[in-house]
């Protein structure tokens, strides 16, 4: 059976005592320690179902090293503690399906605890069996902050462009896409999200009002019990974020990213985070990792919160 690695403990790189990062308080933890914790972290070093460039594989140990000499203090929320890591799932190798099954066989457990776990990726394709235990225990909506819908249908397997279209095939109530890029995803795709009842905000449904556009995706998946939350970093402008699989130009900014995972993890129906697509090996400057490493620590911030 598929399993977890023992994660490594996390050092802060600083030498000042009070000067606090993520590798000061991360703590190391298992499934039976998981509930101890308001958030777990999850590795997913896999990119074997990308559509576009791999590397995405080397994203878990990125985004770690990066969260790692982060602070942990947001201004208004104060500072960030209650987190742990699990390890990495142990990605088995085998066609698409046969990962996606064995990597479900982790996250059901994960899901079972009483912490909310934050997956880091690895590619899109594992957004199904991330978000599956979920869809299988009660009515889900999922807000995808992605330059693409994700949503095509399979064909010979899975790939990092159908776990949505997978997730409604398993009951999955709505979905809100924030940052989804015009020119990128074909009218079929955007019909077939239409007949899902489906929402799509482009990034200039964003800018001026990113908290406005929060809400707005929130509002749109209506009354479920459970909210599950996508990060592929290519939603970021493709100057902001080079390091994944399709970068494309006319994205979000950092800041109104960060100011939307903040509001949204402050909803008290969050049951699941990721973190997808950071290919470490596709960007020189670490630019895409520390990216995704503030996006974390903002979500983090968020949790519990009022914004």
């Amino acid at each position: 059976m598929t399993d977890l690695t023992d994660p490594s403990p996390w050092i802060g790189p600083s030498g000042d005592p009070n000067d606090e990062q993520f590798g000061d308080i991360v703590e190391t933890a298992t499934l039976a320690t998981a509930g101890e914790y308001d958030a777990v972290l999850v590795g997913e070093p896999y990119d074997g179902a990308v559509i576009g460039r791999p590397g995405a594989r080397a994203g878990p140990s990125a985004l770690r090293r990066e969260l790692g000499g982060t602070k942990t203090h947001h201004i208004e929320r104060g500072p960030v503690h209650a987190v742990a890591d699990l390890g990495n799932i142990e990605v088995p190798a085998g066609n698409v399906e046969q990962v996606q099954r064995t990597v479900r066989s982790v996250t059901d457990r994960v899901h079972a605890t009483s912490a909310v776990p934050v997956f880091l990726g690895g590619d899109n394709s594992l957004t199904f069996p991330n978000a599956a235990p979920l869809v299988a225990d009660g009515t889900v909506g999922a807000i995808s902050f992605d330059a693409h819908l994700d949503c095509r249908a399979v064909q010979d397997e899975p790939t990092s462009g159908t776990p949505y279209r997978q997730l409604h095939d398993a009951g999955l109530d709505t979905l809100a896409v924030v940052g989804a890029r015009h020119f990128e995803t074909s009218t079929a795709y955007h019909d077939y999200l239409a007949e899902q009842g489906g929402t799509v905000l482009p990034p200039e449904s964003v800018a001026g009002d990113p908290i406005g556009a929060a809400d707005d995706a929130l509002a749109a998946l209506g009354d479920v019990d459970a909210v599950y939350v996508s990060l592929d970093l290519d939603v970021l402008d493709a100057a902001t974020a080079p390091g994944v699989s399709a970068p494309t130009p006319g994205g979000l900014s950092t800041r109104e990213l960060f100011r939307m995972l903040g509001r949204v993890a402050s909803d008290d129906r969050i049951a699941g985070f990721e973190v997808v697509e950071c290919a470490p090996p596709l960007d020189t400057g670490n630019r895409t990792a520390r990216a995704g490493a503030r996006a974390i620590a903002h979500f983090f911030s968020g949790l519990g919160g009022d914004r």
